[in-house]
């Protein structure tokens, strides 16, 4: 419902007076100040920002998605051969048919492809690394008849025979075989694959594979893939296999980008996870990687030996560093919550940029180095690039706020994407696993998904976004915040305002290096009706404009 103002004069009229009414001001002040400045602070935004992980085909036309990613725990397995993966302890390490988890029903990495490239979509595709990958679609990791009983929990689902790798009394099954489920590979096998792949799909320059994934989380392999590699992984066996691996996907198509080291979140950014569990039994007084690495953290080492690769062979190998992040307040990956979990997921979108914001979580504790206390992760990702591997591009192909079902996350998501632009990230993807208890498996339909379709579909008709964004503030950003592009196709200026508070805001809109003599075109979603974005009223830029509560606003300025 478009907002409005009610302006009621009164007049008092005596027996022997009258009190002349006061002028009424036309234009009262309004709550916030926008500042726009085409001139500052411009950049290109890269169309690769807005990519999902899950999509059907339909959503994916409708966005003209840019680009989507086949990666997660049960890809780190993936036999193309027989099109055989293992679920991992995601689901008692069993080998299965690889699927479509958004239609159940089987789909080869050929046939995920295909769908990409009938939409226009770049893939991320992920490679295995581990040297091991699904020998068949039956197979678990820890038989129960073979094994012994085991902790399994009451999941109904169950296969009779798989068990969860934990006995009852809570100990872990050792000594089972990696040849229970899986078959030994070497980069032979990623060689043959791309190579496939390049045949069928044409190559990474040609409309086929253009981005490959140096397997997923290795940190956490020890846990998640503890039936073929129990061992925590060390910074040297990181490296080995990123090598080995990677030089095999560029000699087979030397035009592929890979993505490296796909780390699962912060403490994988500073530590091996040789690291941290060894310090953990010994108090945190040694790490023994970082030690032995010239006190280098994880990440830090990694691209250093990166940019020595090139040095020494002279190619590069690594083209995008790829870190996943949730914030670990307790928002990601959740229903919208009460009040103060929703103003919680609003505030912590910060954490992707702001210098002053101490993350709410173990992260931000007094106990962790100063330094770590204010993630300011895409600043922090340019940093470490900047100095230790200048021209790496950055990804961040794993995140989630949660909410996504609710106005509050789609607040969040919005901000999320102009954040992205703002700040010059290079690639992501929304993890929006098809999880029924959160509603994504549909979540075209959730208003989460109208964030996206703010930037790249606002008007139904493919209307996006602009591609390079300009300099853009809010006297008041943790009300209001606003991000602002040009257009390159009718060089409009486009302006993004999503008001986080729950009353109506109003604004006025300061607009330096634009010449216009128009309306600005304005387009809104709201929690009055979450199906739909809908076209209001045009209106003056000398203006002042009102911005509903919980609402995402599209300002559409022609020249």
């Amino acid at each position: 419902m478009k907002p409005f103002i009610l302006m009621l004069t009164v007049i008092f009229l005596g027996s022997s007076a009258c009190t002349p009414a006061q002028p009424q001001n036309p234009n009262p002040p309004a709550d916030i100040i926008l500042t726009i400045n085409t001139t500052e602070n411009r950049k290109p935004i890269s169309p690769y920002i807005y990519g999902l992980n899950f999509a059907t085909e339909a959503f994916a036309k409708e966005l003209d998605l840019p680009l989507r990613r086949w990666g997660g725990n049960a890809l780190s397995r993936y036999n193309y051969k027989n099109n055989a993966t293992n679920l991992a302890s995601d689901f008692f390490f069993l080998n299965v048919d690889n699927f479509n988890p958004i239609t159940g029903a089987s789909e080869t990495a050929d046939n995920w492809i295909a769908q990409n490239k009938r939409t226009a979509t770049d893939s991320v595709v992920t490679i295995p690394m581990m040297g091991f990958v699904a020998k068949d679609t039956t197979s678990c990791g820890f038989s129960i008849a073979k094994y012994g009983e085991q902790d399994n929990g009451d999941d109904p689902d169950r296969p009779t025979d798989c068990g969860s790798g934990i006995r009852t009394d809570g100990s872990p099954v050792n000594g089972n075989l990696a040849i229970d489920t899986s078959t030994a590979i070497d980069s032979t096998f990623i060689k043959d694959w791309v190579s496939h792949l390049k045949n069928t799909h044409g190559s990474a320059g040609s409309g086929g594979v253009r981005f490959y994934a140096l397997d997923n989380e290795p940190e956490l392999w020890s846990e998640t893939h503890r039936d073929i590699h129990p061992m925590p992984l060390s910074y040297d066996e990181l490296l080995q296999r990123s090598l080995a691996y990677g030089e095999a996907i560029k000699e087979t198509d030397p035009e592929a980008q890979l993505f490296g080291y796909v780390s699962f979140g912060w403490s994988g950014y500073f530590y091996s996870q040789r690291d941290l569990v060894e310090a953990e039994k010994n108090g945190y007084t040694a790490f023994p990687d970082y030690d032995s690495h010239d006190s280098k953290y994880q990440l830090e080492w990694y691209l250093e030996q990166m940019q020595s690769y090139e040095e020494a062979k002279g190619k590069r190998l690594l083209d995008y560093l790829d870190l996943h992040f949730y914030p670990q307040n307790g928002v990601d990956l959740s229903l919208a919550g009460d009040a103060a979990k929703q103003a919680l997921r609003l505030r912590s979108v910060r954490a992707l940029w702001d210098p002053s914001y101490r993350d709410e979580s173990w992260i931000g504790d007094a106990g962790q180095p100063e330094d770590w206390q204010k993630v300011r992760l895409i600043p922090r990702m340019h940093d470490w690039v900047d100095t230790l591997y200048p021209g790496t591009k950055l990804a961040l192909t794993e995140y989630n706020w949660g909410g996504l079902e609710s106005i509050n996350g789609a607040l969040a998501q919005a901000e999320i994407l102009g954040i992205f632009g703002r700040e010059g990230l290079d690639l992501a993807a929304l993890w929006n696993y098809p999880d029924k208890s959160l509603g994504y498996d549909h979540f075209e339909s959730l208003p989460g998904a109208y964030a996206f379709r703010i930037f790249r579909n606002y008007d139904g008709a493919g209307a996006k976004f602009g591609e390079t964004s300009v300099n853009a503030s809010s006297s008041d950003e943790t009300q209001l915040s606003v991000f602002a592009a040009e257009r390159s196709s009718d060089k409009a200026l486009t302006v993004v305002i999503i008001n986080k508070a729950a009353k109506t805001l109003t604004a006025n809109l300061s607009l330096t290096g634009v010449s216009t003599t128009g309306n600005a075109e304005i387009f809104r979603y709201s929690d009055a009706n979450l199906g739909i974005i809908t076209k209001e009223t045009g209106q003056a830029i000398s203006n002042t404009f009102s911005f509903p509560k919980s609402s995402i606003s599209l300002l559409v300025v022609k020249r």
